[in-house]
C-alpha cells in the first residue's frame, strides 16, 4: 500500500479520496498520484466504506490487477500499459 504520493506528501484519507475523485488542491493529481491514492484507498479498506462509485472503481482496478486486494501496485503493469497509449 503507497502511504505518500509523489512529492513526499503523507496520503491521508481525505486527500486520498481527492485525488482518486479528481478535486485535489493545487495544480492536480498525476497519473501516478491518483494510483497512489487508490493503493491507499484499496490497502485501508476504506473504498469500501465510501459511496459506491468507489468501491466499484477499486474493484476494476484489481480485475485489471493494477492493484492487489491488500493495495500493492503493480507499477511495472501500469508502465507497460501507459507506455502503449
Amino acid at each position: 500500500m503507497e502511504t505518500k504520493f509523489s512529492d513526499g506528501t503523507i496520503i491521508t484519507p481525505y486527500l486520498a479520496a481527492a485525488y482518486a475523485e479528481g478535486f485535489c488542491e493545487g495544480d492536480g493529481a498525476s497519473a501516478d498520484d491518483r494510483l497512489r491514492a487508490w493503493s491507499y484507498l484499496i490497502g485501508t479498506g476504506q473504498c469500501w466504506s465510501l459511496q459506491g462509485w468507489y468501491g466499484r472503481n477499486a474493484q476494476s482496478l484489481i480485475e485489471q490487477e493494477l492493484i492487489s486486494s491488500d493495495g500493492k501496485v503493480d507499477w511495472d503493469l501500469y508502465d507497460e500499459i501507459c507506455s502503449n497509449i
